[in-house]
């Protein structure tokens, strides 16, 4: 389809276009012309014979229009004359560039995981807000410092590699697949697009640092929970938990692949993050059942991610298998003080919802489900979220 070559090919030309421009907001403006150019003309007229050369090529002609009409008779000559000058050197992969272009050291973490989402994932301003757990006006002005920072840089385009570069944009990468595996809003369980192209991504960047155990970690992590997809959702797309999963539908090639590299990264120590997740998620896969699961083990994994890496989100997850190990009573009780941290999240509804249910505190266990049901902005999750208190309610 049209629309999927124009994701695929849009951070390669606004790489292109940002080499000749160093300007990230006029180039965004000049891409985003030429693919709804060739959105209204490729379906009638068909795909050149070189997308990408096109794309670049009316995308170079819009830059120049903008650069002459808002600035000075000098600047713009000078300007025009430098970008027809400039060689068209695209890299192997410059969906990989402008991913380490938007993680620049001289960015804030958080401006440089807001930009690239934006960029390379393709994320709208709002989803990525979500994600963050800020109003959509704070990330809008966020990305746009993000821009003009990168615009008065004199040669963004920086070598790859150090922990500076490298740890934004696992993030990144990370944020990116899980909008994918779970969107946050809209009518879909998920967004493949997104997570195959995190998947890429990372893969890319483990081949050229195979002996990083948080980069391996991380392609663990995304295969193995990946790995889930064909049957996270039903015939008519509503969402199916983790639980009630049909396990034979689960990719036994991402599962064994995922193993093997979580197994490699066991050598030098669990000692970050992702390794840690993807340890949990190996534990998952490799269970027959849900009823099988080794929960045990996922405790003490959480225990040491805990440690590692504490947040909210992983004191949340730590809770539930606390309740798997212990009952649904001391689940409930780990869920103490995350009221503030998780504030405006489903979740942490969602999940004390399902341990009432556990403890057969049916009242309890409807207002939250119902609760959670309000707060979330996916359409799968409300369905799901609302269906459990129904079902309840019906006793």
């Amino acid at each position: 389809m049209v629309q999927d070559l124009l994701r695929e090919l849009a951070p390669q030309v606004l790489t292109a276009i940002i080499r000749r421009s160093s300007d990230f907001g006029l180039a965004e403006d000049a891409v985003q012309e030429a693919l709804i150019i060739a959105a209204q003309q490729w379906p009638e007229s068909g795909v050149p014979d070189n997308p990408r050369g096109w794309l670049i090529q009316v995308a170079h002609r819009r830059m120049i229009d903008s650069i002459r009409s808002e600035i000075a008779r000098r600047e713009r000559e000078e300007t025009v004359a430098r970008l027809e000058s400039d060689a068209d050197a695209v890299s192997v992969d410059d969906s990989l560039e402008l991913l380490f272009l938007c993680c620049h050291p001289e960015l804030p973490p958080a401006s440089a995981i807001a930009l690239t989402l934006r960029a390379v994932g393709g994320l709208t301003t709002g989803e990525i807000a979500r994600a963050f757990l800020v109003p959509e006006a704070t990330m809008s002005q966020r990305i746009g410092r993000a821009k003009k920072r990168l615009a008065e840089l004199e040669r963004p385009f920086a070598q790859r590699g150090g922990t500076d570069r490298l740890r934004p944009v696992l993030h990144v990468l990370y944020l990116i697949f899980t909008e994918g595996h779970a969107t946050t809003s809209g009518e879909a369980v998920n967004r493949t697009d997104l997570s195959n192209e995190a998947i890429r991504l990372t893969r890319q960047i483990q081949s050229s640092l195979p002996d990083d155990p948080e980069v391996t970690g991380l392609l663990a992590l995304m295969l193995l929970t990946d790995a889930r997809r064909g049957a996270r959702s039903g015939q008519h797309g509503e969402l199916i938990p983790l639980a009630k999963q049909d396990r034979r539908l689960w990719n036994r090639d991402f599962i064994l692949e995922g193993v093997r590299l979580v197994t490699r990264t066991l050598k030098q120590g669990l000692n970050g993050p992702y390794q840690i997740q993807a340890a949990i998620a190996a534990v998952h896969a490799q269970a027959a059942s849900a009823e099988a699961t080794d929960w045990e083990q996922i405790l003490a994994l959480y225990r040491i991610l805990e440690r590692v890496a504490p947040s909210p989100v992983v004191s949340l997850n730590a809770a539930v298998a606390v309740a798997m190990v212990n009952g649904p009573a001391a689940g409930l009780l780990a869920t103490k003080g995350l009221d503030d941290p998780l504030k405006g999240s489903h979740r942490l509804d969602a999940v004390r919802g399902h341990l009432h249910e556990m403890a057969g505190h049916y009242d309890a266990a409807i207002a939250n489900y119902e609760r959670a049901a309000r707060l979330t902005t996916s359409v799968p999750e409300r369905d799901y979220l609302t269906i459990q208190a129904a079902r309840l309610r019906m006793g």
